[in-house]
């Protein structure tokens, strides 16, 4: 349909013999499901008198709407010419939501209006990905980003007879900031609405019930003087998916996982404690940078202590590798695919010239670009995870690993295992 359903309801509406459905949509649509077949369906005579009634109604209706248009632009014309006339804004609605795809570790912006929309306008103060969905029929355009006032992204999303709007975003852990959105209805005079999401920085995180003991564990602890409202407010601050309240108990526990690279996390906390445990170095020294900035920021005096399990880095190595092995064969793969495709056409027989591999990726060249495409910077993104994984490691211990990620990019470009963890062992 298009937009959001916002009422569904049953029963014999326009037919006493047959089962009917009817939906009501956001912008006010109407629609009618039924198992009766169209072809066989006759409209009774009081039928027809009514839908001839109703379109004479909405007729008259249109040409009131006309004469309101035009008496508001005079209205208008008057302001600008030194008349004490007011112009008034429109009231409108705006249906959003902006939730974690826990499949695709992105998040959906989907806005959505009741009468069509003019433009959207995103800005943000952190670094985030963006990319349309494919159904969407908006012309996007991006300014250069500048960085140093704080603008990580200014894109503009300009329709064309939509009143839904999805885009997805992608934010990277660490980064802690809000992403706005200026939405301007298709409506005289121009107005817009303004709209805020907050980007946690743990906001590939998602709330689960259960916690993996069996794996390996870095320890975060937080203790000093503070009540338990407070340290709600810091777990708050980090990740989603938090209860708004604090809990009625003395204490809490919350686990997570990320939707990115499948780690977890639990979280316990109490009045003058708060105990985080990840098999991701990378997410505790993340907590860690937060909370030590929003204590200091609050002037409360906490003690902050960790506990290293060095079993983690290796356990981290082999969720990544594997994914980053595949990413790296499927972007030599697409770039193949232009080459292979100059062959199929210059000769006569290229199955007789060519390797069932490459003939594999002939035949699945389409499918290999598309997994390419609905997943931009993957390859980057990975690297982004091992290189934050030595140097947190590293800044844990008291040093600074800068030296070595060179010789790490060349591993990772490598991609051989053995000599990844070797690395991390020296």
């Amino acid at each position: 349909m298009g937009e959001s359903v916002t009422g569904v309801g049953g029963g014999s509406v326009g037919s006493a013999h047959h089962e009917e459905v009817v939906v009501c949509t956001f912008s006010g649509r109407v629609i009618g499901l039924t198992r009766e077949p169209l072809t066989q369906q006759t409209l009774s005579q009081e039928v027809k008198e009514k839908l001839e009634s109703l379109r004479k109604e909405v007729e008259s209706l249109e040409v009131k709407v006309g004469v309101a248009k035009e008496q508001y632009q005079e209205t208008v014309a008057a302001a600008q010419s030194g008349s004490d006339a007011v112009s008034a804004l429109p009231a409108f609605q705006v249906n959003d939501k902006f939730s974690l795809n826990q499949d695709e570790a992105w998040y959906t912006l989907s806005i959505e209006l009741q009468s069509p929309i003019d433009m959207v306008v995103l800005q943000s103060d952190v670094p985030v990905d963006l990319q349309e969905v494919d159904k969407s029929s908006a012309v996007v355009s991006h300014s250069p980003p500048d960085p140093e006032n704080g603008n990580f992204l200014l894109a503009t999303f300009r329709c064309h007879d939509a009143t839904r709007l999805e885009v997805k975003v992608r934010s990277i852990e660490g980064q802690q900031g809000t992403l706005q959105a200026f939405i301007t209805p298709r409506l005289e005079p121009k107005t817009c609405c303004l709209r805020h999401y907050s980007i946690k920085p743990l906001s590939l995180h998602q709330r689960m019930h259960s916690f993996d003991e069996s794996r390996p564990c870095n320890t975060l602890r937080v203790s000093g003087q503070f009540s338990l409202g407070q340290a709600h407010s810091w777990v708050a601050l980090c990740l989603p998916d938090v209860p708004a309240r604090p809990p009625v108990e003395d204490s809490a526990a919350l686990f997570f996982k990320s939707t990115f690279i499948h780690t977890q996390l639990a979280v316990l906390y109490r009045k003058g404690e708060v105990v985080f445990r990840s098999d991701n170095m990378s997410t505790v020294s993340v907590l860690r940078e937060v909370l030590s900035k929003e204590t200091a920021l609050k002037k409360v005096a906490v003690k902050i202590t960790h506990e290293l399990d060095e079993a983690s880095v290796e356990h981290m190595l082999r969720i990544i590798h594997p994914r980053l092995e595949a990413q790296i064969m499927l972007a030599k793969n697409v770039q193949l695919v232009e080459g292979l495709q100059e062959i199929e056409i210059h000769e006569q027989n290229p199955s007789s010239c060519l390797s069932p591999q490459c003939q594999y990726i002939l035949e699945n060249a389409t499918a290999m670009q598309e997994e390419l495409k609905q997943q931009p910077a993957m390859i980057e993104r990975l690297y982004a995870l091992v290189t934050d994984l030595l140097i947190d490691r590293a800044s844990f211990k008291g040093e600074n690993a800068q030296s070595k990620v060179a010789q790490l990019m060349e591993l990772l470009d490598n991609c051989d295992f053995d000599s990844l963890i070797s690395f991390f062992h020296s």
